[in-house]
């Protein structure tokens, strides 16, 4: 029987009404939550850590060095990882721990619920339960999401639904599995890359993952609007490192009377600063070179192209570069090479 280590982070699944009526809260412990699956038990051999107890909105980059610490301190001794998280930022985390432990030939699978464990109608049980499951399996590895019987690329998933039991969606990358009651379907599929492959390895071969423990936090995310200036980048400037900015379509930045996001840009690169250009479009990525609005930027090497990334990697894969090294062509040579199927590869 395999080991498996449950890490409880809190989260909805964990979360119980506060007594002042105020809301839910995370309560719950990991050991508690386990207690409501016990078919869990006939899975695998499951010890239970709790590095902290709190909503996902409250994730920080610190928790998330925390959590990747947490299974690479133990990651010798078991064979599979399963993170139990809130659903608000796990894309988020589920992206920063592809990050921080890239090609882990374990699975590490992230996990959680859009009720909590204690509601009678909820979806936690099944969730933790799949999720169990799937970190079990011998074809799965490396950071995935495990939520609604649909298997996802940590790299590639998005809160869609706010409410529905299928609350994520997978971002120009199909699913590696579904799973059915207690079935993992994975026939006709595309399946995970083997750890190690990029390097002509195998998952025997590659033996343990590469971890990395720095990230740089001061990323921030802007979403281009109708009227936004360029002036937003000088607001920025004095505590941020990279701006990911949200195009408008395929890639459209708009020309201002009086002053010009592209000066604004260049400045930005001028001053020794990261800018990531992606689009606020969901499904099928930045193309800069169709529009003459984007067109500008198309062929500059220190403005880094998103293409089909998600938003969440995005932000992740930034402060993961810039954690290793402000070097413009070094951090460019990061931000392309493509980690747990993060982009596609051209």
């Amino acid at each position: 029987m395999k080991r498996i280590l449950m890490v409880a982070t809190g989260g909805t699944i964990a979360s119980m009404p506060e007594a002042d009526g105020t809301g839910l809260a995370p309560a719950l412990t990991g050991e508690e939550l386990a207690g409501y699956v016990p078919q869990a038990r006939g899975l695998c051999d499951l010890d239970i850590v709790q590095p902290m107890n709190i909503d996902s909105t409250n994730m920080r980059p610190s928790d998330w060095k925390r959590i990747a610490a947490t299974i690479m301190d133990a990651y010798d001794n078991y064979d599979g990882f399963v993170v139990l998280h809130g659903t608000d930022t796990m894309a988020y985390t589920a992206a920063a721990l592809s990050y921080l432990i890239q090609g882990s030939p374990k699975p590490i699978v992230l996990t959680g619920s859009q009720q909590p464990m204690a509601n009678p109608f909820t979806d936690a049980k099944l969730n933790l339960y799949q999720s169990l499951l799937y970190a079990t399996d011998d074809d799965s590895h490396d950071v995935s999401i495990v939520f609604g019987g649909s298997v996802i690329v940590g790299t590639r998933a998005h809160k869609q639904r706010t409410m529905s039991f299928n609350a994520f969606t997978s971002v120009n990358y199909p699913l590696p599995a579904i799973i059915r009651n207690d079935r993992i379907v994975r026939e006709g599929r595309e399946g995970m890359t083997i750890p190690g492959a990029m390097d002509g390895g195998s998952a025997q071969q590659a033996g343990r993952p590469r971890v990395y423990e720095r990230l740089d936090e001061h990323v921030v995310v802007v979403r281009l609007t109708p009227g936004l200036g360029p002036g937003i980048l000088d607001a920025l400037g004095p505590d941020y490192d990279a701006v990911i900015l949200e195009t408008f379509g395929i890639g459209g930045i708009p020309e201002c009377k009086g002053a010009h996001f592209e000066q604004a840009i260049f400045d930005w690169i001028d001053c020794g600063k990261t800018i990531v250009l992606t689009t606020q479009v969901s499904e099928e990525g930045l193309d800069l070179g169709v529009y003459e609005v984007g067109s500008a930027y198309a062929n500059e090497p220190a403005i880094l192209r998103g293409d089909d990334m998600t938003t969440e990697a995005l932000v992740a894969k930034t402060m993961w570069a810039l954690g290793q090294t402000r070097e413009p062509a070094e951090v460019a040579k990061l931000f392309y090479r493509p980690v747990n199927h993060d982009r596609a590869v051209r």
